[in-house]
């Protein structure tokens, strides 16, 4: 197929996409279809200037808007406004179930509707405003066919402020597509008119007015993708300032006060199978305590010390605990004397600046911020690109016949971990580029998937990185303007991707891709850093939701193949609660019963079945809240216990028919282990009679003695008894990477997790010995003879090599149990 020739193709019969576009068409239900123009006046310093011009005009007035809110709010089952205080709305909907085609539409809905004609979409940066851009162009069609109606669109640009004439003065649908820094800052009082953006200078091009002037006089429809980005101050004034008929604002993520018309959360999602299933290949570390481990978790210039992530030991046991340090603190007695940190762990340095942090120790070795030294890091990130190119190949099997290019994403944490670049303009493959082909070929080769890819390895990888005015790759935040290049060329590859004659099918990203970027065809997303900074989990995944395509452009929803799966260095249960974090910093509420939750059980009136409604849940809610069934949060408390056979909800007369449906809907919140059931708690009173009785005070005289107990026992027997059980412990281990499998299901309840399986891949190294009888002695106090006596009958003193830490645990815990 010629890449050339690719479309996707769009179903305009989506009952969630047209149910979105209703709720903004439906504000506006009872106005006429305006169709004539009228005269435009622009004042400006005196001077009086008309010009003819079409605007939108709005004839309704804010009682009949206000009705029609609530109308459209208790139609999709959102929370009802209690009073109208501007014309601000907002549509939510969770990443990749085409927010884009839906406002796209929405603005030809309303053309044909009411006849309004003047759209403004605002954007804040330029990798959303290129995805737009892209999406009116391959949508162009698609919408002439379902409308017929004539449409321009264009891109505000400062240096071409005469087509904002054409757009005012046009009769046709009109699209403008402008970045919110294009007419934020407006001049201040004693400011210079230099100072301003240009659209609001007057410029001799148009006669002396000002651009602005223009689109004011339009009362554009000013719609707003992702509003949480322009949420600042200067934003909220800027659009004021346009003086917009209203405002349709839509974003996965909302944080304004504007009420929703309209909602299409992650759960929702799922549960109508709009978007990809997601699974967790969580790719860790087993405990492996054999190293001088430390990670620099954060610096405080302000109290001078760093946090920093060690091994401690403490009671014969080692975990990872975070430590604050200073200069010249020793990690080795921070970690309980461990051995390994005894030669030269002291603090010689704390660096503060920023971008370049870091802790540096007397023996030279320096750790920057987020890094880490000693543990797997890479043993953990060659696994992480084994099982994605092994996961997409498995995909790519299963998906072939059905016509689907499957792609893989990959974050990195730095861009020479990938690719390094040379003064002369020449490069080399990073680690990450080579362990990418040595395990690609390794695969491959592999009989079950030998021809799957006939592509040369050279030709399936490549990385967007940005680029700085030498040409040469560096690392960015991914929210600079040296991004956008980065982001623009793959936006541009987007239906070039899809293709099979393409052979690029792995992309390797410096930064999490920002909102404007994402693939249907993603199916595997893979993060190596060897940075514990954490991108945030519901953007990452965010990339690659959507439903995937087909070589026809047809959307595929076939559940079994809609799964993306997150290859991640961390436990799927860790990423799970970050992602639900993720999910509550967005506004998302699991657990908790809302007060419109019981709007749509159905009930019979007057011989109909109706939805219950939001006025009728909110009185249900209030009295459920007040039998004890939830807090005054919602969330659920011991008194609902349907599980009881005795359980009966107490609900008022006229709800009776329909409690089974009223528990079943509480059921759906229930976290099962937050829930304590409090009949099973026994109360322990205190009874002053036994303190009293002569018995019990004779006993209590007898044990409250301070004793000194003296313990005599055999040495050789000892030794043994422990030599024996040493030898009868189950085996030493190698350390090992876990590979384990979840799925991850948004409910509202929580994100639920469901473990599949879990495999371990082996690590061969050689780990330094440390003093293990020293281990044993603090521990124990027996003699180091005593103790090497113990080790050489046991017959296991060369598994030692094998894994220090875990032998030294093993034979603590049979020694003292001796």
């Amino acid at each position: 197929m010629n890449t050339s020739t690719m479309q996707l193709k769009f179903d305009p019969t989506l009952p969630y996409q047209r149910a979105a576009i209703d709720a903004a068409v439906g504000l506006f239900a009872g106005q006429p279809l305006e169709d004539s123009a009228f005269s435009v006046s622009l004042n400006t310093r005196g001077m009086l200037l008309s010009e003819q011009g079409l605007g939108n005009n709005l004839l309704l007035d804010q009682d009949a808007i206000f009705a029609n809110l609530q109308r459209v709010q208790e139609a999709n089952g959102v929370p009802k406004a209690s009073n109208l205080l501007g014309r601000d709305y907002a549509v939510e909907m969770e990443t990749g179930t085409g927010k884009t085609y839906v406002y796209l539409r929405t603005a030809f809905e309303l053309n044909a509707t009411y006849g309004f004609k003047k759209f403004v979409i605002v954007v804040p940066s330029v990798p959303i405003r290129e995805g737009v851009l892209h999406s009116i162009s391959i949508m162009r069609d698609h919408f002439r066919t379902l409308y017929g109606a004539p449409f321009d669109h264009f891109v505000y640009d400062s240096k071409q402020v005469g087509k904002l004439r054409a757009f005012a003065t046009a009769n046709t649908l009109q699209l403008m597509v402008i970045n919110i820094q294009a007419f934020q800052r407006d001049i201040g009082e004693g400011e210079a008119a230099g100072a301003s953006n240009v659209i609001y200078r007057e410029l001799d091009r148009l006669s002396g007015q000002r651009p602005i002037d223009f689109l004011r006089a339009t009362r554009p429809i000013v719609i707003i993708d992702e509003p949480q980005k322009m949420s600042g101050a200067a934003s909220a004034a800027a659009i004021a300032r346009l003086e917009p008929l209203c405002t349709l604002q839509y974003s996965a993520t909302h944080t304004g006060s504007a009420p929703r018309i309209y909602k299409l959360d992650p759960i929702e999602a799922l549960d109508q199978k709009l978007v990809k299933k997601i699974e967790v290949a969580s790719i860790r570390e087993e405990e492996s305590f054999n190293d001088a481990f430390v990670r620099l978790l954060k610096v405080e210039a302000a109290r001078s010390r760093a946090q920093i992530e060690i091994n401690v030991q403490k009671d014969g046991t080692v975990k990872q605990q975070k430590k604050f340090v200073k200069a010249r603190d020793h990690l080795h007695h921070l970690s309980g004397e461990r051995q390994e940190y005894a030669n030269g762990f002291i603090v010689s340095e704390i660096r503060f600046e920023p971008g370049n942090e870091y802790v540096a120790f007397s023996n030279g070795r320096k750790v920057g911020l987020g890094e880490t030294a000693g543990g797997f890091t890479d043993d953990v990130m060659r696994v992480q690109i084994r099982e994605t190119i092994k996961e997409h190949l498995e995909k790519e099997k299963r998906l072939r016949p059905h016509g689907v290019k499957v792609l893989s994403l990959f974050f990195i944490d730095r861009v020479a971990n990938y690719r390094v670049y040379n003064d002369d303009g020449s490069w080399s493959l990073g680690k990450i580029g080579q362990w990418f082909e040595e395990e690609f070929r390794s695969l491959t080769a592999q009989p079950t998937y030998l021809g799957l890819i006939a592509d040369p390895v050279e030709q399936v990888h490549n990385g967007y990185f940005s680029q700085d005015r030498r040409g040469g790759y560096r690392d960015t935040s991914g929210t600079t303007k040296d991004d956008d290049a980065t982001y623009a060329l793959i936006m541009r590859d987007k239906e070039k991707l899809l293709s099979f004659d393409e052979p690029l099918r792995f992309i390797f990203s410096h930064s999490a891709l920002r909102e404007g970027w994402d693939n249907p065809n993603v199916f595997q997303i893979c993060t190596l850093r060897e940075s514990g900074s954490e991108t945030e989990r519901r953007q990452m995944i965010g990339r690659g939701l959507r439903l995937p395509v087909n070589q026809s452009g047809e959307r595929i929803h076939e559940e079994q193949i809609n799964r993306l799966t997150v290859v991640a260095n961390e436990s799927f249960k860790t990423f799970a609660s970050g992602l639900q974090s993720d999910y509550e910093r967005d506004g998302i509420t699991f657990g908790k019963v809302a007060r419109e939750a019981f709007a749509n059980v159905a009930i019979q009136r007057d011989g109909q079945s109706v939805p219950l409604g939001q006025d009728d849940s909110r009185r249900l809610w209030t009295h459920l809240h007040a039998k004890g069934y939830f807090d005054a949060q919602g969330v659920i408390q011991p008194a609902f216990d349907p599980t009881n056979h005795l359980f009966k909800l107490d609900v008022p007369p006229e709800f009776d028919a329909v409690a089974p449906q009223i528990v079943d809907t509480i059921n759906r919140f229930v976290f099962s282990n937050r829930i304590v059931d409090a009949r099973k708690r026994q109360p322990i009173r205190f009874r002053k009679e036994v303190i009293l009785d002569p018995e019990f005070k004779a006993l209590w005289d007898k044990v409250s003695q301070k004793t000194r107990f003296r313990v005599a026992f055999d040495t050789e027997a000892l030794i043994a008894d422990a030599a024996k059980r040493i030898h009868a412990a189950k085996p030493i281990l190698p350390p090992a990477i876990a590979i384990e499998r979840a799925d991850l299901t948004p409910t509202l309840a929580g994100i639920s997790v469901q473990e599949t399986r879990e495999t371990y891949s082996d690590i061969s190294r050689q780990f330094p010995i440390p003093d293990v009888l020293a281990y044993l002695q603090n521990a124990t106090e027996l003699t180091r003879h005593t103790l090497a006596q113990i080790l050489i009958q046991s017959g296991r003193a060369e598994e030692i090599r094998t894994n220090p830490q875990a032998f030294i645990t093993m034979a603590l815990t049979e020694i003292q149990a001796a």
